[in-house]
Parts: C-alpha cells; structure tokens; sequence
C-alpha cells in the first residue's frame, strides 16, 4: 500500500509541477486513446489543483478532446465510411448507423452522463452516426460536467465510494439532473 500512495504522491506532484498543459493533456488523449484511465487522471489533476480547477480542466480537456475525436470521425465518415458501408456491408449495419444519428438529445446526455459509458466509442458512433454538432456538442458539455465531477468526487477509492450509499445517490441525482437539463435546453432549442 506505501507503493500506491508513493505512486499518487508522486504522479500528483508530476502534474502539478508540469501545470495546467499536463493535467488537459492526459484528459485530452484519452478521448483518442481508450486505454488511458479517464478516472485517474481526473483524480490526479483534482489531487493536484483541487477539486474546482482539477475539475474544471479534466471537464474542459474531455469536451475538447470529445469533439476534435467526433470531428474526426464525421469528416472521415464523410469520405470514406460512407462509400465502404454502401458497398461492403448490410441493411442492418446502416439502419443502427441512421437509428443512432435520430438519437434523442436527452438519450445522448444519458449515455455519456455515465461514469462507465466508453467515450470513445461515443465520440466515433456519434461522428460516423452524422449526428448533428450542435446536439453532439450540447450533451457533451452537459453530460461530462456529471462524470468529470463523478470522478473527482470518489477519487481515492472507486470501490468504497460505490459501496458508499452517498455516492450512488449522487449518481442517481446526477442523472436526473442532467436528464432535466437536456429536456430544457432540449425545448428551448429545438433540438431533437
């Protein structure tokens, strides 16, 4: 256990002497790389500029990152997928593709509102799905403030915070709460 807290310490002071650019760094990569533990460094950069500014950073980086990866895969759906799905695969592939760009705003918030939801995956289903920026962009900023925050609120043990019935209340309010956020702005701007 004196290795772990060795290793949080030091990792802890790695970020906070190489600054800010370290801390939105490792978030930004793990929106391209999926191996790469979003949990810790969230941990790491509230460890290291506390809970408003580690989450600040960790919920701008992800956004960020999040959008650049769905950029990505729009503009490479545009081009290539598209021509290889007509050509290479079912009706069945192409009707999940189109189900998923109809996808809800508030279905969208939903899905990356949850800690365990891979982005990744998000980001390139929602970029080849077509799904429109404006939606894509709206439920990334409302949905990963919750899971940013998630994160950096269990930090030091994910297995006593989800044994911890506070924690999962606070899931469960994070939830509805961006579920009811999504619905309002979903209204306000008509975007469905």
């Amino acid at each position: 256990m004196d290795l772990v807290t060795y290793l949080i310490e030091y990792s802890t002071d790695l970020i906070a002497s190489g600054g800010i650019i370290i801390g939105f760094l490792l978030v930004f990569l793990e929106c391209f790389i999926p191996a790469l533990p979003l949990s810790d460094f969230v941990v790491l950069n509230v460890n290291a500029f506390g809970f408003f500014f580690g989450v600040l950073i960790s919920w701008l980086a992800t956004c960020f990152g999040s959008f650049l990866c769905y950029l990505i895969f729009s503009y490479v759906e545009e081009k290539f997928i598209r021509k290889w799905i007509s050509k290479k695969t079912n009706k069945k592939i192409a009707l999940a593709i189109n189900k998923f760009k109809n996808i809800k705003l508030t279905k969208l918030v939903f899905l990356i509102t949850l800690p365990f939801t891979p982005s990744f995956l998000i980001n390139i289903i929602c970029g080849i799905a077509d799904v429109s920026k404006e939606k894509f962009l709206i439920s990334l900023l409302i949905g990963k403030v919750f899971t940013i925050i998630f994160w950096g609120y269990i930090g030091k043990s994910i297995v006593d915070s989800l044994t911890n019935i506070y924690s999962l209340i606070y899931i469960i309010i994070a939830l509805i709460v961006s579920y009811i956020i999504s619905k309002i702005i979903s209204r306000k701007m008509n975007i469905e």
